[in-house]
């Protein structure tokens, strides 16, 4: 009985060890150990969402509780949501989710009640959803810019070029006391889209003092939008250099440069803006040197920084993928942690009533 008694005992002890032990690895968010995040992109081809995703792989390098599987989502929300799901049934305990479609909360809404479902974190991304959406869940959080400053601050870029020395002039290539302008406008429905495209006009025209901005007959005319005298006018290139390039070209044939008729381009991004210069160069302008008319983009990415200091481009806006991606990670960390997804972001512009925090944006002229 002794000896029967003893071993029982060792049993136990055994049993409690094992259990102790095993708890440490896989006690998932709740209990701060080792957890699984799948982000899902929209698209792996942007050039800016490439320049975020790098930084995030690099800052996920060095955290070595959570195992991140990144998804392409090929432009898809059909996709997008089964990848999720299936993301679900395989246990993941954070999504990060780069949303596909924009302007309509259906698809992100869908998302959430999926993440609530199983109790599971979301991060959306850079691609804005709704204040609702991210209010109808307290595990739900968004991280991005906001999306009228980018367009403000191009405005400031470009109304601080044309005053600068003689510009004002020199860019009026017809004469006429105005600046006609090809606007190459991102995706619609996407507020950062409309923003771009609206505050960029608005905010240099503010800054210059009256309406020196104004639309080129090259730009294709919309009735979407509100009637603004700005909205409804623009070559749709939908974030793409492709789409940009051929537009440009075409707007070139019944527009040439040089006779005023497109005396400057602003684009939504720097893709469409780099598309653009493709298309000029072709005809000879904005080579770097020789004749060349004022192009602005948004996102500065590698590319468009050598563009700048070839002389091929003015500026762009520099959206801050190194500081989105740190802010993800951070807010990634807190789940890892079992602390709340919202931990620790004092320090963070963040807006009042949602889970929604703001990286800046920063003019960048080279």
């Amino acid at each position: 009985m002794k000896k029967f008694l003893a071993i029982l005992m060792a049993i136990c002890m055994l049993t409690v060890f094992v259990a102790a032990c095993g708890g440490d690895s896989d006690d998932g968010p709740s209990g701060g150990g080792s957890i699984k995040a799948d982000v899902f992109w929209y698209t792996f081809a942007d050039t800016y969402l490439t320049s975020v995703r790098n930084a995030m792989i690099a800052e996920f390098d060095g955290v070595s509780n959570i195992d991140v599987t990144m998804h392409d989502c090929q432009e898809d929300q059909s996709r997008q949501t089964e990848m999720v799901r299936t993301a679900l049934t395989q246990g993941t305990d954070l999504l990060i989710v780069n949303i596909v479609t924009t302007g309509s909360e259906e698809a992100a809404m869908n998302i959430v009640n999926m993440a609530k479902e199983e109790n599971v974190p979301i991060i959306f991304f850079n691609r804005e959803v709704s204040d609702d959406v991210i209010n109808s869940y307290d595990k739900a959080a968004f991280v991005g810019t906001d999306a009228d400053e980018a367009g403000v601050m191009q405005g400031e870029a470009i109304a601080n070029f044309l005053k600068q020395g003689d510009n004002l002039s020199k860019f009026d290539l017809n004469g006429d006391g105005t600046i006609s302008y090809v606007m190459l406008r991102g995706e619609h429905g996407n507020a950062e889209a409309f923003g771009r495209t609206f505050y960029s006009v608005s905010t240099a025209n503010e800054i210059l003092g009256g309406t020196i901005l104004v639309p080129s007959a090259a730009n294709e005319t919309s009735t979407q939008y509100d009637d603004d005298g700005i909205s409804n006018f623009f070559l749709y290139a939908n974030w793409s250099a492709a789409n940009a390039a051929d537009l440009m070209r075409t707007a070139m044939t019944a527009n040439p440069l040089g006779d005023g008729s497109i005396e400057l381009v602003i684009a939504n991004n720097d893709d469409a803006a780099l598309g653009a210069i493709e298309a000029m160069n072709e005809v000879g302008w904005n080579t770097g040197s020789g004749d060349f008319i004022p192009v602005f983009g948004v996102d500065a990415t590698d590319v468009a920084q050598t563009a700048i200091k070839d002389g091929k481009m003015t500026a762009t806006i520099l959206q801050d993928a190194v500081g989105m991606a740190k802010t993800i990670v951070a807010l990634s960390k807190n789940i890892a942690a079992g602390s709340d997804l919202m931990a620790n972001t004092g320090s963070y512009n963040i807006d009042a009533g949602v889970a929604k925090i703001r990286v800046p944006y920063a003019i960048f002229t080279g």
